[in-house]
């Protein structure tokens, strides 16, 4: 067996995947004595011979687990050569001492490294990161009982079968149902496409030195002006204004009238005045 599996460890999806597939598909599947004596090996002797063996008799059963995500618009090439990796680290992980074939245990791994690779390529922009996104992402087309959009019910369905918020699922079908749009345009000397482009509307003017020295000027002025307002006032008033707008702590009319002795009405009715005239300063 040894020398056949050299063979086989020469080959990759990628070269030729129907050659790749027939060949796995005739690698003898192992007894359940023969893999637990090769992962006995392994797990207490770091037998790497063994590890190779385990691996490329469960090859197969990557290739079956791969074919199931082809609806993704993914290289099934990839999608194997990604289950291979999971299916290494299953190998790497597991325990003879449980009691389980390795086939069950593998299966997780597989997946998730398929999961991963999917949701890194499907899209130029990621559509799930979070725990509830990744499950809605592989479980809302297989929930989906026809192509047009959810209903409310269905949505609330779903939802209440995946353990996820209404809103999540509404999001998720959403972003299932969008595509990509390249930033500058499509390159297809359409005027049309490119006044659609990204680039065309998504303009950054927060570093623009044009438009940072106008924010600059505007604000030196728009302060300058302001302290100008305030030194128009009497003292009592600018007071008032100081600490009923422009300090962190800021004071009540109850405060101020306790301060000055007169009735809170007197303070509104200061604090309007001053307003008014702060107002006729700013704007002459």
């Amino acid at each position: 067996m040894s020398t056949s599996l050299q063979t086989y460890a020469n080959l990759c999806p990628g070269a030729n995947l129907a050659a790749y597939t027939q060949t796995v598909s005739a690698i003898p599947l192992l007894t359940a004595e023969e893999e637990l004596a090769l992962a006995e090996e392994l797990y207490y002797h770091d037998n790497l011979d063994s590890a190779r063996q385990l691996v490329m008799s469960h090859l197969r059963f990557v290739v079956h687990i791969a074919k199931s995500y082809s609806g993704y618009g993914l290289a099934e090439a990839d999608l194997i050569q990604e289950g291979n990796v999971g299916l290494m680290k299953a190998v790497k992980r597991f325990n003879p001492e449980k009691g389980v074939r390795l086939v069950s245990f593998a299966v997780h791994w597989i997946k998730a490294e398929i999961h991963e690779f999917v949701l890194r390529n499907w899209r130029i922009v990621k559509v799930a990161t979070t725990k509830a996104q990744r499950k809605l992402f592989f479980n809302l087309r297989s929930s989906k009982q026809r192509l047009a959009w959810l209903s409310q019910d269905e949505a609330q369905r779903i939802a209440d079968d995946l353990g996820v918020e209404l809103r999540d699922v509404q999001q998720m079908e959403n972003r299932l149902s969008s595509t990509d749009a390249a930033f500058d345009g499509y390159g297809d000397d359409s005027d049309e496409s490119d006044f659609v482009a990204p680039a065309n509307y998504l303009e950054d003017n927060s570093h623009n030195p044009a438009m940072l020295l106008e924010n600059a000027d505007w604000e030196a002025n728009t302060m300058q002006n302001l302290h100008m307002a305030l030194e128009s006032l009497d003292e009592r008033s600018r007071d008032i204004i100081a600490k009923r707008w422009l300090s962190e702590d800021k004071s009540t009319l109850h405060d101020l009238a306790a301060e000055y002795g007169v009735s809170a009405e007197r303070i509104r009715q200061l604090e309007n005045n001053a307003m008014k005239k702060v107002r006729a300063v700013l704007e002459a």
